[in-house]
């Protein structure tokens, strides 16, 4: 299988682990490590960037080329949004209504859904393009992956840490994944030399160089 199919799936199945782990049922209705997050709601978002993509799978997809995958970011408007953006309202809403039966009733549907996908991505073909109709605009089923292993990493780690255990690490192939989109757009946001200068050279390096 396509190695972003295969670091997608080892993502998925960490987040099921850690959405299992009793930790998270134990601060359910606590604050999270992010803003306006309660510990559900992040759950519930950590776990759509499962329970989305046999929708996703689903969608007509209409006649045009597919963005590429910076431009996938380029367009979207939650990049720089405040915590109290529509945008970023909405994401919090999304996470509470994939979180809204508890804990147990989502890792059972996270982990199905993972289930389903590990028979559905190896049957996808090459080059297969993906719609997303909250864009609207088309991926490539390949790069819309890499957008969920990214979001799962992250995400991983924000839940993680707003329970107190430790982040679950990644496999090498699907951490490159991940570290490689979120180069491409730290250069995008702060320039190459500021990313080479933090990741190379402390005298110089710059004080962030965060992807978003």
């Amino acid at each position: 299988m396509h190695p972003i199919r295969t670091g997608y799936l080892v993502a998925a199945r960490s987040a099921v682990e850690l959405l299992a782990d009793p930790a998270v049922a134990q601060r359910w209705d606590a604050p999270s490590a992010l803003a306006e997050f309660r510990v559900g709601g992040l759950a519930g978002h950590l776990a759509s960037q499962v329970l989305a993509v046999p929708g996703v799978l689903a969608e007509p997809v209409p006649a045009g080329e597919p963005v590429g995958l910076l431009d996938h970011y380029a367009r979207g408007t939650w990049i720089g949004a405040s915590v109290d953006d529509e945008v970023n309202v909405g994401i919090r809403r999304s996470g509470e209504r994939y979180a809204a039966d508890g804990p147990e009733e989502l890792v059972a549907a996270v982990r199905a859904a993972v289930d389903e996908l590990a028979a559905a991505l190896p049957a996808e073909p090459e080059g297969r393009v993906v719609h997303l109709a909250r864009g609207p605009w088309s991926l490539t089923l390949d790069d819309y992956l890499t957008t969920r292993l990214m979001e799962l990493a992250v995400h991983s780690d924000d839940l993680a840490v707003s329970v107190g255990v430790p982040t679950p690490e990644l496999p090498g192939q699907a951490l490159d994944l991940v570290l490689s989109l979120l180069a491409r757009l730290a250069v995008r946001r702060h320039g190459q030399p500021a990313v080479l200068r933090a990741l190379s050279r402390a005298e110089r390096a710059p004080a962030n160089v965060t992807a978003f």
